[in-house]
């Protein structure tokens, strides 16, 4: 298949247009995700599967690698949790009690593992509740949960969907899920080695500078890390306001870089 077989479709299918540097910019992403050979065509295994997956590219390699790093499981919970809205919420007249409920699902690790323990609690609490009650009920129940923790029930309904979506996607293609359990060092070295791209290294000043694009920016308020500033990190998000914001984080190794994506951090050094 060739490459622009796949970018006239992909444009064609989401009806947009894109700028040529915008294009120069999405090939070089997917070369450097190991989704294309030299010759531009779909690399093989990892093209093949990214393309099987309806998902943003970085999301379906950070899939992929999960598979390899044996966290499949977590990597599911994470995507599907990246794909929707704000997970949490903070009433300005409750602000305190907010930041607690947060507390409670919060990760010294950074942001994606609180999101995926918040997932994970809410699995629980369904489970437990659909024994005693209908489905119907336990949906109603949940909502009032999702209240009394500050968690979006929307965009945790939304996840949830996602999440049920993507995890057919990746049996299908015999991928296994398994989980690392209590083993975050080898998730987050699996989050280095998918988002490797979206790396930020912390200066002298306290702000951080991208690694990529060079920009500096700064921890969101909201993000579990924002009082800690790690050395190094990788975020997915980046918010735009007065200010450059970094949210979804987790700290990282820099070392980690060099090690798990060679075909970028080797060119920049």
């Amino acid at each position: 298949m060739s490459l622009f077989f796949i970018f006239s479709e992909y444009i064609r299918s989401k009806l947009i247009y894109l700028s040529r540097s915008a294009i120069v910019k999405s090939l070089e992403q997917l070369f450097l995700l190991g989704a294309l050979t030299d010759e531009c065509k779909l690399s093989d295994p990892v093209g093949h599967q990214m393309s099987k997956l309806p998902l943003d590219p970085v999301y379906s390699k950070a899939l992929i690698v999960a598979s390899e790093f044996k966290c499949l499981q977590e990597m599911l919970i994470t995507v599907a949790m990246l794909s929707v809205e704000s997970m949490f919420y903070a009433p300005r007249d409750k602000l305190d009690e907010a930041r607690a409920a947060m507390k409670f699902f919060s990760s010294p690790e950074g942001d994606h593992l609180t999101l995926i323990n918040v997932f994970r609690a809410a699995n629980e609490f369904m489970e437990k509740k659909s024994l005693t009650c209908g489905k119907e009920k336990a949906d109603k129940i949940l909502r009032k949960w999702c209240k009394e923790n500050f968690i979006n029930s929307r965009s945790l309904r939304h996840a949830r969907d996602i999440h049920n979506q993507i995890r057919e996607h990746v049996q299908q293609m015999g991928l296994r899920i398994v989980s690392c359990g209590d083993d975050t060092l080898n998730f987050r070295r699996c989050l280095a080695a998918s988002f490797f791209l979206n790396a930020a290294l912390k200066q002298p000043e306290g702000t951080y500078r991208t690694l990529a694009s060079g920009q500096m920016v700064q921890i969101h308020p909201s993000s579990v890390l924002f009082q800690k500033k790690p050395e190094c990190l990788i975020y997915n998000e980046l918010i735009q306001t007065n200010h450059k914001y970094i949210h979804k984080i987790t700290r990282i190794d820099y070392l980690w870089l060099t090690e798990l994506a060679p075909q970028f951090y080797s060119m920049q050094s």
